[in-house]
């Protein structure tokens, strides 16, 4: 009688003991950062549009899908930092622009990045995909032939302004990169290093490249287009993105096989430029390649979602779906609107802007264990509020010098805790470095135009005559349309010194002050309330 006793005691015990391990699992995370495409790109967040994208529509249905999404910028570069640091890119010593294929490390091997925040409490952490964060190459003081005989006609400016190493056929690819995302907190990385038009034009593996250079390529028509550089034996730009994906699903396999919880990064080239859709979804769309493109990319993350229902850890893993700022001009407007498709839905501008085309962003988050499907959120976010997010479904509080401006989205998976999420602004930045600021409602321009490519561009004659700032209330006027700059000046108080608390106090979450870099790259002084020089402002 007492061996049955305790043997039922032991029973018991045990069955307690896994309900409360599955109950403290930690959850997998995939993050998916399409590149260059648009809101309106997407058929769940613009029912008007005419791409098909049924596999992502499918991870908004069953998950959350969040129509006030934003990137931290308008341009590649800056919204990865803010991604992987929690940090504004402008904090940080890039200012403007992006960074070329052979620009340095931009960040530091001494910032938390939510790799290695994950990596320290347990996940294995992966990046594949489209780094364009910069990383150190070895450069030779002389130019390494690679190519026996280069066609010095098509070499076109690369380096985007760096004033140190802006050549590629400088590059010792014998030699391991430093300054990695190895470095920063990834068990395992595979990628190439700037946007797919960039070169050089490699893969590197764990620092290495994963093969020798044996030519130069250039593509100069419309949408393939790249600019010359220099390519290895086993790099087709046209099998980048599925290589991607394939290396993704290897990742995965491999994470559980372990028995580990895993992050996976997944940063693709794509809709990006050069414009390249495999044989069998060419003319898919009956719109474009850009269109076919889209489509491409939408079955292949139904295939990666397949897989996580195949090695039945999908109810356990988050998949967030989003894109690095709004779509570009490349995937060509023109045609598009004469077939009825508007890559940023009902908003104005595009890639490189500071009006909601360019930083408003298709955004989903499914994790079925957690989040109820079908549901929807209007309150804003931001993509630097991943590493907050990831800190708080672990219940591990970040240092105070990390995530300064990323706010956790948990409160939002549920109806019922909405209310708690803190973010009370947020702050936008456009390709030239012009700010905007975001209250409920409304938002807060500080330059004329559109601090882009869109018209009005900047220091173009018609700015001019336009305000120094724009002020719009995007419930009433989405489109930014109506400029109400001037007729509240007590908001524009409110606004323009919220903004610069922001700015002094290096962060926007509660917390010590932290220090914002002092120069850009270029190592010149940056003096962002110099705007308000002049006297329309006495502050």
């Amino acid at each position: 009688m007492k061996n049955k006793i305790l043997n039922a005691f032991i029973l018991i015990l045990f069955l307690l003991i896994s309900c409360e391990k599955n109950h403290l699992q930690k959850p997998n995370i995939i993050y998916i950062l399409a590149d260059d495409l648009g809101y309106g790109d997407i058929k769940t967040f613009n029912i008007d549009g005419k791409i098909k994208t049924p596999q992502i529509d499918k991870l908004a249905k069953d998950g959350i899908k969040f129509t006030d999404a934003h990137t931290s910028s308008s341009v590649c570069t800056p919204t990865r930092y803010g991604i992987l640091t929690g940090r504004y890119n402008w904090r940080s010593r890039l200012k403007r622009s992006v960074l070329s294929g052979t620009s340095n490390a931009l960040i530091t091997k001494d910032r938390t990045t939510v790799a290695s925040f994950l990596k320290q409490n347990g996940y294995l952490t992966g990046f594949i995909g489209k780094w364009h964060l910069g990383w150190n190459w070895y450069f030779s003081d002389t130019i390494i032939h690679y190519d026996s005989n280069p066609d010095q006609t098509k070499k076109t400016f690369y380096g985007f302004g760096e004033k140190n190493h802006s050549s590629a056929d400088r590059i010792d690819f014998s030699k391991k990169i430093t300054n990695s995302p190895n470095d920063l907190g990834f068990d395992y990385s595979f990628g190439h290093s700037g946007s797919l038009d960039m070169p050089p034009y490699v893969y590197v593996e764990n620092e290495i490249t994963t093969a020798k250079i044996n030519r130069f390529t250039f593509a100069p028509k419309p949408y393939s287009w790249w600019r010359y550089g220099p390519t290895a034996s086993d790099f087709d730009h046209d099998d980048v993105t599925p290589n991607f994906f394939e290396k993704a699903k290897s990742f995965v396999r491999n994470a559980v096989k372990k028995n580990k919880p895993f992050f996976l990064y997944l940063p693709l080239p794509s809709p990006h430029t050069p414009i390249l859709p495999l044989t069998k979804w060419q003319g898919k769309s009956g719109l474009n390649s850009y269109a076919d493109f889209v489509m491409q990319i939408d079955n292949h993350i139904g295939e990666l979602d397949t897989l996580l229902e195949e090695l039945k850890i999908s109810n356990n893993t988050i998949v967030i779906f989003t894109s690095d700022n709004g779509c570009s001009p490349e995937a060509n407007f023109n045609l598009l609107s004469e077939k009825g498709h508007y890559p940023s839905g009902k908003f104005r501008g595009h890639k490189a802007d500071i009006f909601e085309g360019g930083h408003r962003v298709p955004f989903i988050i499914k994790w079925p264990k957690k989040i109820q499907a079908g549901s929807i959120s209007d309150k804003t976010i931001c993509t630097t509020d991943l590493i907050a997010t990831c800190a708080e479904i672990l219940d591990i509080k970040l240092d105070q010098s990390d995530g300064v401006d990323s706010f956790s989205m948990v409160p939002l998976f549920s109806k019922e805790t909405q209310d708690n999420f803190e973010r009370s602004y947020t702050i936008h930045h456009s390709i030239n470095g012009s700010f905007a600021i975001r209250k409920g409602m409304y938002k807060f321009i500080f330059c004329p135009g559109s601090g882009g490519w869109s018209i009005p561009k900047p220091s173009q004659n018609e700015t001019k005559n336009l305000p120094k700032f724009q002020l719009y209330n995007l419930d009433n006027d989405p489109s930014e349309s109506n400029n109400l700059y001037g007729k509240f000046p007590e908001l524009e108080e409110e606004l323009i010194a919220i903004f610069k608390n922001a700015i002094t106090n290096g962060r926007t979450t509660d917390g010590h002050v932290q220090k914002n870099f002092p120069t850009n790259r270029f190592n010149e002084k940056w003096e962002p309330l110099a705007i308000f020089s002049g006297d329309l402002f006495d502050l």
